[in-house]
């Protein structure tokens, strides 16, 4: 399916926000969430990672920065989003491959990733597609390879999940019923737990680690 055609929601949760989407995740302190996020993945020489729906890519880069001798890919429906992490790659000389598409349908083979991350993404999906996309991450990672999650623990937000809830449209964000590493445990991930949770002013956020065992054969995803 054609991306543009399919419905998202931005990455600040309006278009109009996204002028000031990287000055805002400055000024909440992301960056060291995301390093929290990528330092337990011990992403290796050579390894590829995989930064589904990417935005504007601040964890995409922070990737490559940390890591410039592994292949470094960003995945993100939003084509606005996307030019301006090409841009700020650029700039900062980094060599990083963006693409357009959406994680329940993503255009990688089998078995191609060695780390997959997700930060403040997941809870963008419905619950059907957060189901849709642990399958195809599932799919494109190596045996021994691992998935690296960050969102909103949306069960314990409490009021300072009050700004998060305003930026997105409290209409719009799906709450889902069911235990997310239970989700991933169904999508036949093994090793998988909470590795850290943190307070920050938009509310609780959880960290979620997960991996494939080694050896294991990857199903293709249905044609």
């Amino acid at each position: 399916m054609d991306p543009v055609r399919r419905s998202f929601i931005p990455a600040a949760g309006h278009d109009w926000l996204l002028p000031l989407y990287d000055p805002l995740q400055r000024l909440l302190g992301v960056e060291g969430l995301q390093r929290a996020l990528i330092e337990p993945a011990a992403l290796r020489h050579g390894q590829r990672a995989l930064d589904i729906g990417c935005g504007t890519g601040s964890l995409t880069l922070l990737l490559a920065r940390l890591h410039p001798d592994s292949e470094v890919v960003g995945l993100d429906p939003d084509r606005k989003a996307l030019e301006r992490a090409r841009r700020k790659a650029a700039r900062a000389s980094l060599r990083i491959e963006f693409e357009q598409g959406f994680s329940d349908q993503l255009p990688y083979p089998d078995a191609c990733f060695d780390r997959v991350f997700s930060s403040f993404m997941f809870h963008h999906l419905a619950a059907g597609d957060q189901e849709k996309t642990l399958n195809e991450l599932r799919r494109v990672l190596r045996p021994s390879g691992s998935l690296h999650l960050m969102d909103f623990d949306w069960k314990r937000q409490g009021k300072r999940g009050r700004l998060a809830r305003l930026l997105h449209g409290d209409d719009r964000l799906p709450h889902p019923d069911y235990s997310l590493a239970d989700a991933m445990r169904a999508a036949g991930f093994a090793e998988v737990g909470r590795s850290g949770e943190r307070r920050t002013i938009l509310g609780n956020v959880a960290q979620y680690q997960a991996s494939v065992a080694p050896g294991e054969r990857q199903a293709s995803a249905p044609g």
